[in-house]
């Protein structure tokens, strides 16, 4: 579990490591998460690099609540030139993609990508799995109820927690099933769940240890942290910092991050403590 391989990259998990968002959308949660340019892009990058990312998700559809969907071609001639020029301007770097699509997915494993971040696990386009397990990408594997544009809609479970994990559970033996072994498990905090539900899962977030996979925490600026502190996702970073470390002490191995120069001080702090 403390050493991932994506593509001819190696990611030692023996120690957190942090990847960091840039969005290629006019409409996800943070603004400040967002693009406008490949330009602007690769400076974003090339500062959380410096800050200490080791992994860069780049998207080109927002996740956030009732955000609409855009088609799988849409999406694509967002995120292309950005993943063209990132792949020559970091060729070390392990680059993600977070989408849904397969044949995304297939088209940017082409362009040398070296991760997938599926925040429906396969849920909404299940011929992502033969894509993946066809390629040498790793391939995180998140829990959502329901898609985007319904999943706040009263979520509800018999036990969040374990509801999770049989989800993920199921969906890590389908993994296997079609040769993907480098797999990366998230929770999916704040996709279909209340604020009581999400401080739910994170205190009870070593129960997915069960899973010997490493666990991804995607709780940057979210509202489990904003609607807790009455304030809104610009001035959410002190709560964002105070939960990545609970979620550091309870076994997250990836914090995925707005601001990548406070995770990396928080995971040296955690190292020290810890």
């Amino acid at each position: 579990m403390n050493v991932l391989k994506a593509n001819d990259k190696i990611l030692d998990l023996s120690f957190p490591q942090i990847m960091g968002i840039v969005n290629v959308t006019p409409d996800s949660f943070h603004r400040g998460s967002r693009i406008g340019s490949t330009e602007e892009g690769l400076t974003v990058m090339t500062q959380m690099i410096s800050d200490g990312a080791t992994i860069i998700d780049l998207g080109g559809q927002s996740s956030r609540p009732r955000a609409p969907r855009i088609s799988d071609t849409e999406e694509l001639e967002r995120v292309l030139p950005i993943v063209k020029l990132a792949r020559k301007e970091f060729p070390k770097l392990i680059l993600s993609i977070d989408t849904f699509y397969s044949t995304v997915a297939k088209a940017l494993i082409a362009e040398g990508i070296d991760m997938i971040n599926d925040i429906s696990a396969g849920s909404i386009d299940p011929e992502i799995f033969k894509v993946v397990g066809q390629s040498n990408t790793a391939y995180v594997l998140m829990h959502m109820l329901g898609t985007p544009t319904v999943m706040q809609d009263n979520p509800t479970y018999d036990n969040v927690v374990l509801d999770i994990l049989n989800f993920l559970t199921e969906k890590v033996s389908i993994c296997h099933k079609h040769g993907i072994h480098d797999v990366i498990i998230d929770p999916g905090f704040g996709f279909g769940k209340t604020v009581d539900q999400n401080y739910e899962i994170l205190k009870k977030l070593n129960v997915f240890k069960i899973l010997d996979k490493p666990i991804l925490a995607g709780l940057s600026r979210k509202s489990m942290i904003y609607k807790t502190l009455d304030c809104d996702s610009q001035q959410a970073l002190n709560g964002t910092t105070a939960l990545h470390m609970v979620a550091l002490q309870h076994g997250a191995k990836i914090l995925r991050v707005h601001d990548v120069k406070e995770a990396k001080e928080t995971i040296t702090l955690h190292n020290k403590v810890c």
